[in-house]
């Protein structure tokens, strides 16, 4: 490959690394064009871009991002995809998911969050983390909660009122 077409590659690895808030660098060795194919599709179908890249390669374009990945360097071995995604989980479940059928991909390493994650055993972790779809969802249901209660006792309350009323006319009077 001419230095020309390397560049051309570093600058659209680069691109689309800026592109895409969170990266998972993992090791798809010993993987099969069938099994390949199918991890393309599961994440195609999940928002997710898988990109096979040569680590060289890569090392550059992270290099040229202006992003600190020096802790993702030493990850940069053997055979390497990637994978960018905007919802900081959606690699980790589709991963997660994959490896139901099969023992790959196996996670290197991944930069999520602004937070570096290294090793397979950060998987789990990282499945774990709440997209920011869930926590605004999450602090809605809690803001309304309280609402609810303070509108229940309101709605209730010409009830309880007229009952107390009710209640008091029917009363026989005390001399």
């Amino acid at each position: 490959m001419k230095k020309e077409e390397k560049a051309v590659i570093i600058d659209s690895l680069c691109e689309q690394i800026k592109a895409k808030p969170h990266m998972y660098v993992t090791d798809i060795t010993g993987m099969n064009a069938a099994a390949t194919s199918n991890l393309r599709r599961a994440c195609f179908k999940n928002g997710v871009k898988l990109i096979m890249v040569k680590n060289t390669l890569l090392e550059k374009a992270l290099e040229k991002t202006g992003v600190d990945y020096s802790e993702l360097m030493p990850t940069l071995k053997g055979t390497t995809a990637i994978m960018l995604s905007e919802v900081n989980k959606t690699p980790a479940t589709v991963i997660k998911e994959f490896r139901k059928r099969s023992e790959m991909p196996k996670l290197k390493g991944a930069y999520v969050e602004e937070s570096f994650y290294l090793g397979d055993e950060s998987l789990d972790t990282l499945v774990q983390i709440k997209s920011k779809s869930e926590l605004i969802g999450e602090i809605v249901t809690l803001l309304q909660s309280p609402l609810q209660n303070v509108l229940g006792a309101l709605e209730s309350a010409p009830n309880t009122v007229a009952g107390l009323v009710k209640t008091l006319s029917e009363r026989p009077e005390q001399a």
